[in-house]
């Protein structure tokens, strides 16, 4: 497939979507709050849920506690502590309020938030691990608060594995100066359904990458939102994902930049086969008035393996100042590039070998990245399943 890398604007300069213009209604007016009944059942009407298939999630709008837990296994280095807080407590931690219904019925209900602190300076050696399993397929709903102290450098790893109906809210505040990673990798049986919101908080010159990894699951809607709370910011979101017959995997990513000079750079890469396999990808960044010398881009690419694919791409930029370093976007959707099969099989690479080295290319500029090589090594493996078992 052959994919044009766009040029970034220059600066100053306003883009609108490419897929359509910038909603009516400002992401800095849909509705937070930590009140269930701030938010109606959605009836995929809404802007927020249209692509969604809402009718298979009622479980989880539903407004009441189940007492059903995922199974925990953790890995801590030195530095590091996990401990139950209230939600009082995690209101008070500086984290967003949740954005839609399925969130808001998660963070109220969980029984409790499991707090991550990494203390302040540290620089651990190893990986944060928290591994979490369904093992029936019941409404669940989790909640974790990782906090990053000032100056520190840590990477966390969330692995998502078994059977669930999961609604998840993650807050992910980093302090000043902190260098932060956080991978999360949904890796769900095929009958999972995983509604989530991540929250990043990016501190004063504090950088954090969020990277998500989703090959598995039924219907898995992630919405991950980064704000900042000081100049000098650098947020990264990463993303690979690979669909395949029957799955729905929804990427949706809002950065809201308020504080001057900062940055944010956000690139998600996914491949789809299989009949009704679909994706759906919205990048959104709203630029304030207060944000002068922001630097942020966007960029989205689907590959279309089969026939009864479907990926929809949205990238959005508001923008209300043009003192700026630089803004722009991009999204890309193509089917698989006969012309690059025929050139490896012409020069004797077997016609399933050739399809695997292109997809591997495709995929090669997010995974190479994602800095966890046991992560890296089992999504390829995992690419490389999908491969074999996907209609050629």
């Amino acid at each position: 497939m052959s994919l044009l890398t766009p040029q970034r604007p220059a600066s100053g300069a306003h883009t609108d979507s490419a897929a359509t213009m910038v909603p009516n209604q400002s992401r800095a007016e849909r509705t937070t709050s930590y009140t269930v009944a701030d938010f109606p059942l959605p009836t995929g009407r809404e802007e927020e849920w249209r692509f969604t298939p809402v009718d298979r999630l009622g479980a989880l709008f539903r407004d009441e506690a189940t007492g059903a837990c995922l199974e925990w296994d953790a890995t801590l280095p030195d530095g590091v502590t996990l401990r139950t807080a209230s939600v009082e407590e995690w209101r008070a931690s500086g984290a967003p309020a949740p954005g839609d219904r399925a969130a808001a019925v998660a963070a109220a209900h969980s029984g409790g938030v499991a707090v991550l602190d990494v203390r302040a300076e540290a620089e651990l050696d190893a990986p944060v691990r928290v591994r979490l399993t369904g093992t029936r397929r019941e409404v669940v709903h989790g909640h974790l608060l990782v906090r990053v102290g000032r100056f520190a450098r840590a990477t966390v790893v969330l692995e998502h594995h078994g059977v669930s109906e999961y609604g998840e809210v993650l807050s992910v505040v980093a302090g000043d100066g902190a260098h932060v990673t956080v991978v999360t990798v949904q890796e769900w049986d095929d009958d999972t359904h995983h509604l989530a919101q991540h929250d990043v908080v990016v501190g004063r010159d504090a950088t954090v990458r969020h990277i998500a990894v989703t090959i598995g699951g039924g219907i898995v809607r992630m919405n991950t939102n980064a704000s900042y709370t000081g100049p000098g910011g650098t947020f990264e979101g990463l993303g690979v994902y690979f669909a395949d017959a029957g799955q729905h995997l929804e990427h949706r990513l809002f950065v809201d930049h308020s504080a001057p000079h900062c940055r944010s750079n956000v690139e998600y890469k996914g491949a789809l086969q299989g009949d009704t396999a679909h994706t759906v990808w919205v990048g959104d960044v709203l630029i304030r008035a207060s944000a002068e010398g922001t630097d942020t881009y966007e960029l989205n690419r689907n590959l279309v393996l089969t026939e009864g694919a479907r990926a929809d791409s949205v990238p959005n930029l508001e923008i209300e100042t043009g003192e700026i370093e630089g803004a722009g976007h991009a999204s890309a959707t193509g089917r698989f590039d006969d012309e690059q099969l025929f050139y490896l099989m012409a020069r004797g690479i077997p016609e399933d070998e050739a399809r695997r080295l292109v997809v591997h290319g495709f995929f090669a500029s997010v995974v190479g990245r994602i800095g966890v090589p046991e992560v890296e090594h089992r999504l390829m493996a995992a690419i490389e399943r999908e491969l074999s078992g996907g209609a050629a």
